[in-house]
Parts: structure tokens; C-alpha cells; sequence
């Protein structure tokens, strides 16, 4: 009853308070329009009225003007309101100019103020000095120390409260000085918080309970003198008062006392803010008393739970009657604006019930402390906006209560329960599953009805309605995966499934409300906020009802949805969702690219086959939705997303085909490198296509990459590492082997790929792609006359004289075609080609034909070389460089 009565005293010092300050305010109204009325109606002076006026005829009497009637002012009027009030009167005089505020010089810096503040200081380390001289030379005992102690505190005191009344009877309140009362009452506070601790630790005449209530007593008085002396001293009050339960300790705690005397204090100190409107005396408050609130959390002596559970209630009850903007008896709340002060006052001690809750293990009674508390914010921040940014706290610290009951942490030995620690340390008794379902789905419903209802009511600032939809959307999800964990441990649960489908059509359906009624400050972020919900609830529901491997399968499938919905809303952040699903999905295969443990053994249709080839699907059909829009940084990541899972999946299949499923396998053959160099050159030619219709910065990028990557394994992989030739491969049939594999069908796509490119490509892109063609296609027609005379196992010597003829042979026809293909596509590069391998093949003839053949061999390799150089210069000068008319053009490429 007494701490009540203490409360409600406060309380109605504070109305006092206020009520004295607007009645200041009133009279302070009068008298300005009082002023001004004498200012606009001046009465003639006395020597005016008693001349008369010469040779002037006596003028008729004139009935006064009848005053318009009264009107009884407001209860409070501004200036703007008596302005209008006497209006009818002649046009105000222009107001004086304000004064110019006066600069102090360093004279007056120095005189005024910094030496009241050094004589201050030094006043305190004399008085330490002499005290610690008369200890040391055993002047005075402990008892006579400890009184004039005390005495010193008292006059000291008394000393500023006397210049605080001389200082306004003078006249000199004003003067922008040191202000010398408040130092010297604080100077006696500090004395006298000095002797009683020193009574108590030093000498010992104190008891632990006298101390305490000594200090405590000094403390409040110390924070009421504040009402006069300012906010100095009101600091230092508040940090004794906060500071004394840690200097005065008792064997055996009483943590009653201790909350009860926190809770006088807190009252006092959020009272005196109040009256004076001191935030910073709030922050200090709430400060000081979170930290009290984890001393003896983890103390079994006594039952401490009651105690920190009235203390976490005190605080919050406080402040929400004397703190909180806009509510109970607290500062007038401006519309829309969210007060940093209240959230921060009421979170602290949210937070602090919160840890109760984890400490103990899930006591009851802490935990319904933390229950009612959670509703009581919510409930706080609907009727006030000035505290709406407490409700994430308050669904963050929900979810993190669920939580902690879900994965059961031990605070105490900072372990989990099971694995290799089971048994090692004491375990609690489990709670309820029933409880924490119940209260789950309380708070879940809770912030999900609140927010979504909080949307119906106009804002006037778009962050409240912002606030109010993104904890109606992560707190359910997050309180839903929490005991999802708890009860089934990531495996499948259809229970769950349906609670996350629900959720996904309950924030579905808040969508399209959103969307539908006219705009209003923060709803299309809202909009898009419980879009976004949806459907991370509908990924939900397929990681909850599908195994591992499917779930990255679903996810893909959701990034087509998401563009789908964007392209029918066009709300900003559901494109950005798509590009974070799909990020979330390829760091899921980076992780594990095999998806799942094993892919099977069946060729081509597997879990490859699904894992990547449905999500490459599914981001080419999301990012051909979402480039109808724009072709922007989302757009162009699930487009790289959809290229990177189409590659990944033609290479792995490849892997798991060539080597019985197991992706991992170290080597790579000549058969793989083929396979990858097809695969490089066809997406090269489909990318090249593609972006010419999509213009896409993206896929030219790909396009080059790919190429790129299609060069270095013809040159590294094809013709050097992996050349039969060089390592003696077995090449396998006589026309179906590797050589038709590695060589022939590379050579024909590179060539398919410099003609796609001819309008679009510069020269040396093409240039390149018509040699790599050219090298592969005579490498294959080498290969395959080796293959015809060595049999499967290829080597480079020793080459017989009928192999050497062949390979002039073929050489030269295949020059001959070039040169026949170059002319038919009127491609110089081509051309140039031809004239390459003939030149090639003229070398071999002089230089190792001469030496290596012998007899009809040799003639006939001389005699077809000069019939086809012949025929060669006929193709040229026919068919290239006939005579033309003075202006005739050529017309080639």
C-alpha cells in the first residue's frame, strides 16, 4: 500500500506540475494581449486634451461606434489566436527586432564560469587532503570523522540552497554563470553519500540495512533537490540512487528490498523527466534498471523469480504511465511520429522478461510475466503510435521465447541438449508440448490479426503501417519454423504444411485487400511486405511436406510464381524476392550439388535430370516474365541463375553418366572433355541467339563466356592433354569413336557459331571461331586416316608411305572445300583458311614427302599437289578476281 501511495503521490505531482505550467501559460496570454491593445489604442496625452483648439467651431456630439459584442476567449490561445481576436483594430506596429544575444568574451568565460568549477574542484580535493592528513596523523577517530562528515554534508547543502534564494532575490538568475548552488548541493550529496558509506564499510557503525536505507533516503532527496538545482544534480542522484544497492551488500539477499527500492527510485526518476521533459533522464533510468534485472538470475539461494518478475512489471508499468508519448499521463504525441523514448522504454523491459523467461528454464510464472507484457505492447502500441516501434521487438523477443523452448538451450552450461553432450550436464524437465503450441499460436495470431488490422487505420507517416505488416509477417513464420523444429526436427510434417499453406492464403488474401483499396501512406510497401509473407509461407509448405532434395526443386519453382504475381502487381519488392529465392537456391547446390545423397545409377533420368534441369526450367520462364517488365538487376540474376543450372546440369549428367554416378570422380578422358566442349559451344551458339532478341547484357556476357571456356578446352583439353595422337588413345570404332566425338562435331558447331555471329560479332571473334573450326576439322580427317591404317590405338610414327600420301591427300581436298565454301559464303576468313592448309600441305610435301616416300608414292604426291595447286588458281581467277567494269564493287563479307 505504501509503494501505491508513494506511486499516486508522484503521479499527482505530475498533474500539479502540469497544471501550474498552463496556468503559467494563460497568464502569460493575457498579459501579451493586454499589451498589445495599449500599443494599438494609445490615449492622447494630458497637454493635448486641456488646449484648446483655436478659432475651431464646436463640433456636433457623434454617438461612440457600439462595441461588438464579447467573446469569451479559449482555454488556451496561442498568438496566432489572440492576433485574430483584435484584428479589427488599426494595422499592428512592426514588431522590435529581437536583441542580439550578447557574446561573453574569454574575460567573462573565465570570471563567470571557469572559476567557480576549478574553485569547486579544488575545494574537494582540500577537503579530501585535510581529512586524509587527520587520519594519518591520528587527529580524530572514526566517530568524530564520520560527524563532521556529515556535517560538511549539511552545511554544504544548506550553503546552496541559501545562494539559490539570495541568488533570485537579487535579481541574478539569469546571469549565464557557473551555477554555484548546484555545485555546492552537489558537493554535499557527494559528502554525504561518502560518510554514510564510510560509517557502513569503513568503520562499521552502520548495518547493511541502515546503509541501505541511508543511501537510499540521500539518493531521492538528492533527485527532488534536482526540481530546483536542475539536471546536474538530478544525475547525480539518479546514479547514487542506482548505484548504492551495488556499494551496500548483504551475505544473504533480499531481492524484495532490492526491486522494491528500484521501483521507488525508477518512479521518482521518470517523474522528475516528466516534469522537466529530461529524456536523457529516461535513458539512464531504463538503462540502470535493465541491468539490475540480471543480478541473481542465476542465484539458487533464494526463489528470485517473483522479485525479477514484480521488478520487469514495475518498469514497464512505469513507463507507460509517465513515459509513453501520448498515453496515461505522459508528453503529448505528435501525429505519426514514432517516439524513440517510448519503444526504447517499454522494449528494455520486455526485454528483460524475456531473459527471465530463457534463465529459468520456461517458469511459469515468468513466462506468463512475458505473455501478459507481449499483449500489453501490442495493446500500447495501437492506442499510441509514438510506441509502434516496440511491436517488432516484441515479435522478435515472441519468436526468440519460442524459440529457445524449440532448440531447449542450456544458459547455465552454454550447451545443447543430445548429440555428444547428452548426459553431460543436467537437463531440465521438458515443458508441456500443449503450452507452448497454445502460446505459440497465441502470438502468432496475435501480431499476425494485429498487424493485419492495424492496416484499415489511415497513418499519417508510412513507417507505422510498414512496422505493423512486417511483424505480422516474420513473427507467425518465425514462432511456426520454431516449433516445427521442436516437435519434428526438419523431417516432414503435414500438420505444419497445412499451418504454412493457411498462412500463405491469409497473407495472400492481405494482399490483394492492400492492392485493391485506394492508396494510403505506407501501403504498397505493405502490400508487397504481406506479398512477400505469402510466399515465404508457400516455401514453407514445401519444406515442410517434401523431403530435402524436393524442397530445392519447390523453391525453384517459386521464383516463376513470384515473377508471375509481380508482373499481375507490380510491387517492387516481389521481384527483388525472386532474385533472393533464387540466390537461396543456388547456394542450397553449392552446398551439396548432388541435391541428395546419391543421384542413382540410371543414365540421364535421375535426380540431376530434377534437381537441376526443373529449377533451370523454372528461372528461364521467370526471367522471360520478368524481362516484360524491365530488364534490371533481379531480372538479370535469375536470368544467370537460369544459365548456370542449365550448364551444371548437361555437365553433371555427363559426369554421372561417364562414371557409373559418381560425380566426384578426379580423372577426366577424352570423352568428357568432348562432351563439355559440345556443351560450351551449344550454349555459346543458343545464348548468341537468344540475345538477340533479348538484348540482354546478361546473356552476351554468357555468350562470350561460354565461348571462351569452349576455346581453352579445344586447345588445352582437345589438341594438347587429351590428343590420341599424344597419349596413345584407344579411339574406339572405325567411323563412330572419339575422333567423330572430340573433333568432327566440336568443328562443325564452332563453324555454326562464326556464321551466327557474322552481323553481330566484331571480325576477330568470327576470325577465331573459323579457325578453331578449320583446326578441329583437320585434326578429325588426321585422325580418322590414322584410325584407317593404325587400327584403334593411334600413334604418331611409324607412318607408312601410303598413310603419308592419304594424309596429302585428304589435306588438299579438304583445302580445295574450304576454298569452295569460302567462296559460296563470300568469307574472306574462310578463304584465308584454305590457303592455310594448302599451305600446310605444300610444306609436308617438299619437306617430308620428299624425304619419306619413295618410288610411285612420292610421284604421285608431287603430281596431285600440282593438279590441285593448278585447279586452285583456276577457282581464283575465275570465279574471284574475273575482270570487272571501272565501277564495279565487290560485294563480300
Amino acid at each position: 500500500m505504501d509503494f501505491i501511495a508513494l506511486i499516486l503521490a508522484i503521479i499527482a505531482i505530475a498533474v500539479a506540475l502540469q497544471l501550474r505550467k498552463r496556468m503559467a501559460e494563460l497568464q502569460q496570454q493575457l498579459t501579451i494581449v493586454h499589451g498589445r491593445l495599449a500599443l494599438r489604442s494609445p490615449e492622447p496625452p494630458p497637454e493635448a486634451q486641456a488646449a484648446p483648439a483655436p478659432e475651431a467651431p464646436p463640433a456636433e456630439p457623434v454617438a461612440p461606434p457600439e462595441p461588438p459584442p464579447f467573446t469569451p476567449p479559449p482555454e488556451r490561445m496561442d498568438e496566432a489566436a489572440v492576433d485574430k481576436v483584435i484584428a479589427e483594430a488599426a494595422p499592428p506596429p512592426p514588431p522590435p527586432p529581437a536583441p542580439a544575444e550578447p557574446t561573453r568574451s574569454f574575460e567573462e568565460r573565465f570570471g563567470a564560469s571557469w572559476v567557480v568549477w576549478i574553485g569547486g574542484l579544488a575545494l574537494a580535493l582540500g577537503g579530501i587532503f585535510m581529512v586524509q592528513y587527520s587520519i594519518e596523523a591520528g587527529l580524530i577517530g572514526p566517530g568524530v570523522r564520520v560527524f563532521l562528515g556529515g556535517l560538511l554534508a549539511a552545511a554544504l547543502i544548506a550553503a546552496g540552497e541559501w545562494t539559490r534564494r539570495r541568488e533570485f532575490s537579487i535579481g541574478l538568475a539569469n546571469v549565464p554563470t557557473a551555477h554555484i548552488p548546484s555545485i555546492l548541493t552537489a558537493a554535499g550529496t557527494v559528502v554525504a553519500f561518502a560518510t554514510i558509506y564510510a560509517a557502513y564499510a569503513l568503520y562499521g557503525f552502520l548495518s547493511p540495512a541502515a546503509a541501505f536505507v541511508a543511501l537510499g533516503l540521500v539518493a531521492l532527496a538528492t533527485l527532488a533537490g534536482s526540481l530546483l538545482h536542475g539536471p546536474w544534480l538530478a544525475a547525480l542522484g539518479q546514479v547514487g540512487a542506482f548505484v548504492v544497492p551495488a556499494l551496500v551488500a548483504a551475505e544473504t539477499p533480499n531481492y524484495w528490498a532490492l526491486y522494491s527500492y528500484l521501483a521507488i527510485v525508477t518512479a521518482a526518476s521518470f517523474a522528475l523527466a516528466r516534469a522537466r521533459l529530461w529524456r536523457w533522464l529516461v535513458i539512464t533510468a531504463v538503462v540502470f534498471g535493465t541491468l539490475w534485472m540480471f543480478v541473481g538470475l542465476a542465484d539458487t539461494r533464494v526463489d528470485a523469480i517473483t522479485p525479477h518478475a514484480f521488478h520487469a512489471v514495475a518498469g514497464f508499468v512505469l513507463a507507460a504511465l509517465l513515459i509513453v508519448s501520448g498515453l496515461f499521463y505522459g508528453p503529448s504525441a505528435e501525429d505519426g511520429q514514432i517516439d524513440p523514448i517510448s519503444s526504447g522504454a517499454l522494449a528494455a523491459y520486455l526485454f528483460g522478461a524475456a531473459v527471465l523467461v530463457m534463465a529459468r528454464q520456461h517458469d511459469g510464472l515468468a513466462l506468463t510475466v512475458f505473455t501478459l507484457m507481449t499483449f500489453a505492447t501490442v495493446a500500447i502500441a495501437w492506442r499510441t503510435e509514438a510506441a509502434a516501434a516496440v511491436v517488432p521487438l516484441a515479435g522478435a523477443l515472441a519468436a526468440l521465447v519460442i524459440a529457445d523452448w524449440a532448440v531447449d538451450i542450456q544458459w547455465r552450461t552454454l550447451v545443447a541438449p543430445g548429440g555428444y553432450t547428452a548426459g553431460l550436464a543436467p537437463e531440465p524437465q521438458h515443458a508441456f508440448y500443449g503450452a507452448h503450441l497454445a502460446l505459440g499460436g497465441a502470438f502468432a495470431a496475435l501480431f499476425g490479426g494485429a498487424g493485419f488490422l492495424a492496416q484499415a487505420r489511415r497513418a499519417a507517416r508510412a513507417e507505422v503501417p510498414i512496422i505493423w505488416a512486417a511483424t505480422a509477417v516474420v513473427a507467425p513464420l518465425a514462432i511456426l519454423i520454431a516449433l516445427y523444429y521442436r516437435i519434428y526436427g526438419f523431417e516432414r510434417a503435414l500438420l505444419f504444411a497445412a499451418l504454412a499453406l493457411g498462412g500463405a492464403a491469409l497473407f495472400a488474401a492481405a494482399t490483394e485487400f492492400l492492392t485493391r483499396r485506394e492508396a494510403r501512406p505506407g501501403s504498397e510497401s505493405a502490400a508487397a511486405i504481406f506479398a512477400t509473407g505469402a510466399l515465404a509461407a508457400l516455401a514453407l509448405t514445401l519444406t515442410f511436406a517434401l523431403e530435402k532434395g524436393w524442397l530445392t526443386v519447390a523453391l525453384a519453382l517459386l521464383v516463376p510464381g513470384i515473377a508471375w504475381i509481380a508482373e499481375q502487381r507490380p510491387l517492387p519488392w516481389l521481384r527483388w524476392l525472386a532474385a533472393i529465392v533464387t540466390g537461396l537456391v543456388v547456394a542450397r547446390i553449392a552446398y551439396e550439388p548432388r541435391i541428395v545423397a546419391e543421384a542413382g545409377s540410371a543414365p540421364i533420368v535421375n535426380w540431376i535430370l530434377y534437381g537441376y534441369g526443373v529449377p533451370a526450367l523454372a528461372f528461364w520462364v521467370a526471367g522471360h516474365i520478368m524481362r516484360k517488365r524491365a530488364d534490371d538487376e533481379p531480372s538479370r540474376m535469375v536470368d544467370a541463375a537460369a544459365i548456370l543450372f542449365t550448364a551444371l546440369c548437361a555437365s553433371l549428367e555427363i559426369r554421372h553418366y561417364l562414371y557409373l554416378g559418381d560425380i566426384y570422380w578426379g580423372a577426366a578422358g577424352l570423352t568428357e572433355v568432348s562432351l563439355h566442349v559440345i556443351v560450351a559451344l551449344a550454349m555459346a551458339i543458343g545464348l548468341e541467339r537468344l540475345r538477340g532478341r533479348t538484348q540482354s547484357v546478361v546473356h552476351n556476357v554468357a555468350a562470350m563466356i561460354f565461348a571462351g571456356l569452349a576455346l581453352a578446352g579445344i586447345v588445352f583439353g582437345l589438341l594438347l592433354i587429351e590428343n590420341p595422337w599424344l597419349n596413345m588413345t584407344d579411339v574406339g570404332g572405325l567411323f563412330i569413336n572419339l575422333n567423330l566425338l572430340g573433333y568432327a562435331i566440336p568443328a562443325a558447331l564452332a563453324a555454326t557459331l562464326g556464321l551466327i555471329t557474322r552481323p553481330t560479332r566484331p571480325d576477330w571473334y568470327r576470325t577465331i571461331a573459323a579457325v578453331a573450326a578449320v583446326v578441329l576439322a583437320l585434326t578429325y580427317l588426321s585422325l580418322q586416316v590414322a584410325r584407317i591404317y593404325q587400327g584403334p590405338q593411334l600413334s604418331i610414327e611409324p607412318i607408312g608411305q601410303a598413310e603419308g600420301y592419304t594424309y596429302s591427300a585428304v589435306w588438299l581436298a579438304f583445302g580445295v572445300v574450304l576454298l569452295l565454301v569460302g567462296i559460296l559464303l563470300r568469307s574472306q576468313p574462310v578463304r584465308l583458311a584454305s590457303a592455310a592448309v594448302v599451305l600446310l600441305t605444300v610444306g609436308k610435301v617438299f619437306l617430308l614427302d620428299m624425304a619419306g616416300l619413295t618410288g610411285v608414292w612420292r610421284a604421285l604426291s608431287f603430281i596431285g599437289l600440282g593438279l590441285v595447286l593448278v585447279g586452285i588458281g583456276y577457282l581464283y581467277q575465275r570465279l574471284l578476281f574475273t575482270p570487272r567494269r571501272p565501277n564495279a564493287e565487290a560485294s563480300e563479307i
